[in-house]
């Protein structure tokens, strides 16, 4: 596969989306152009974690081979989504004091306190768990804020405050396995939920602070982004089937016809059209009722003045802004990635992820070569460090 054709694998409880794009060609935002793309629905997957590794491998496998057909071409390599309930995020502050007697702040100290960081992972959240990748959030030099990388500047103690994502380490490898017994070789993996804000999201966006809440079948992940760096990471395991659950039990209906009347596909009045809002109604704003006691545990509650940007199979839901609008006293919109692959239009916030691999994908070669044995998640971390320097602060 030419190094200019860069494929994402979006592994969703419900769907796995696939979507090839060329850094030959750029989009009206400069962003790489979709060639292909295709879904099939997805097996052996639970809340996004595997259960069955053939079935995972063998829907992955077909998705592949639908978008290869659309864009004439062979797929050997993908940059993977990473979601599901295995995934988390947490900040850790650490500090070290400077080495040099000038009190000059040197690569080596950062090195230093990276280490630190590491360390002061509280060992409840490393045990079996994998770090995916951390983001500094802040510097301090003798407890005052630094603004950009210290290195060069002078001062004593030197700290730092870093978001670790982690997932669950079998999540990982069962995930990796499936991708390559569907014949594709892993480039490397991006948690899923900030990958969909590389499209859906703008800088000013990012800068100003809000929140991204990708609603699947199975799960809701959310992202909060402030000065345009992600601050935290959380997945709830509640999501649109629920919904669909809920519409079947309330109208006494068979599961696929709930399915159905969920997206709308069925209309009429053979169904109290209040009661189906009602029920829908409930469920959504149980999902922002727990958006909101995070954004209350980071002390973000109202205070992101973009707001929540809603994507993912559920942000199809009728009226779905206006319920998060009330619940999160938040300005709320659904996310719209509005690119062309020559042939259709994606709006679809749906294909967020995928194509949000695809751009991260286009970054690659601006850093050191990504690890290719398999053994990538020690080098993850440089993977996405490359990519994050714009976010640093």
């Amino acid at each position: 596969m030419a190094r200019n054709i860069i494929t994402g694998i979006d592994v969703g409880s419900y769907y796995i989306k696939v979507v090839i794009a060329t850094t030959k060609e750029k989009t009206e935002r400069g962003l790489p152009k979709i060639i292909g793309a295709a879904m099939t629905e997805s097996r052996g997957l639970r809340h996004g974690y595997v259960t069955n590794l053939r079935d995972v491998a063998d829907s992955i496998k077909r998705a592949v081979a639908s978008a290869e057909e659309k864009a004439g071409i062979k797929v050997k390599k993908a940059f993977v989504g990473i979601s599901g309930i295995g995934l988390s995020a947490t900040t850790v502050s650490s500090f070290v004091m400077t080495s040099r007697a000038d009190a000059e702040i040197t690569a080596l100290d950062l090195a230093k306190l990276h280490e630190q960081a590491e360390k002061d992972l509280p060992p409840a959240i490393s045990a079996n768990r994998r770090t995916i990748f951390d983001i500094p959030l802040q510097y301090k030099i003798d407890g005052f804020p630094s603004l950009g990388s210290p290195e060069g500047m002078k001062g004593n103690k030197l700290e730092k405050k870093t978001l670790f994502v982690t997932c669950l380490d079998h999540h990982v490898a069962d995930l990796v396995s499936a991708v390559n017994d569907a014949g594709i070789e892993v480039e490397d993996i991006m948690a899923a939920p900030i990958a969909a804000g590389f499209v859906t999201l703008s800088k000013s966006q990012k800068v100003a602070g809000c929140v991204l809440a990708n609603i699947g079948a199975e799960t809701v992940s959310i992202t909060v982004f402030e000065n345009n760096i992600p601050i935290s990471l959380e997945v709830f395991p509640i999501g649109s089937t629920d919904i669909t659950n809920d519409i079947a039990l309330g109208l006494k209906v068979p599961l696929e016809e709930a399915e159905q009347i969920k997206i709308g596909a069925i209309t009429g009045s053979s169904y109290p059209r209040k009661k189906l809002e009602e029920i829908v109604s409930a469920r959504l704003s149980d999902i922002f009722e727990l958006i909101e006691s995070h954004l209350k545990k980071i002390n973000r509650n109202g205070l992101l003045p973009a707001g929540i940007v809603i994507t993912g199979g559920g942000s199809g839901l009728s009226s779905i802004d206006d319920i998060a609008k009330v619940a999160l006293k938040l300005p709320s919109r659904i996310g719209n990635i509005g690119v062309l692959d020559g042939k259709s239009s994606f709006k679809d916030a749906t294909w967020a992820v995928a194509y949000g691999l695809c751009i991260w994908g286009a970054h690659a070669d601006e850093g050191p070569e990504i690890d290719n044995s398999l053994r990538f998640v020690k080098q993850a971390s440089k993977a996405v460090t490359r990519w994050f320097k714009q976010f640093l602060p």
